[in-house]
């Protein structure tokens, strides 16, 4: 029975973290994006964050944010949210969830405690063609 149940395999789709212009702040801020590089459109995506780590030495969790996007047409990202200044020293995990036709794709993208940093963003973000973090 579980040899049976088939596990389809994510390709050509990233979370990826770009630092920005933000105008209300006045100031370079980072933002998570879903980027779909693949030559289908996503369905009925859902993007759940949270972040959890050690700051001070005492263990610290962020609520979970929810997000959901009824489509990302290929070849196109869209922003998920502005990742705050102070969970940057922990690790930020980002599980999506998408239809592509009948088949539902489950996967999780996580950056490392400490590893969103301007030293980082040195990877060119497919669909964006900016300089980023793509989480692993």
């Amino acid at each position: 029975m579980k040899k049976d149940i088939v596990i389809p395999k994510v390709e050509n789709i990233y979370v990826a973290a770009l630092q920005e212009w933000n105008d209300d702040f006045m100031e370079n801020t980072w933002y998570a994006y879903l980027v779909n590089d693949g030559a289908e459109k996503l369905e009925t995506a859902i993007v759940v964050s949270s972040a959890h780590g050690l700051i001070d030495g005492e263990e610290r969790k962020t609520s979970s944010l929810r997000h959901g996007f009824m489509e990302v047409l290929p070849n196109t990202a869209v922003k998920i949210e502005m990742i705050e200044e102070s969970v940057l020293q922990l690790a930020n995990t980002f599980m999506v969830t998408y239809f592509i036709g009948n088949t539902l794709y489950d996967k999780t993208f996580t950056f490392a405690a400490g590893s969103i940093t301007k030293e980082n963003a040195t990877q060119e973000i497919p669909v964006i063609y900016k300089d980023g973090i793509l989480g692993k």
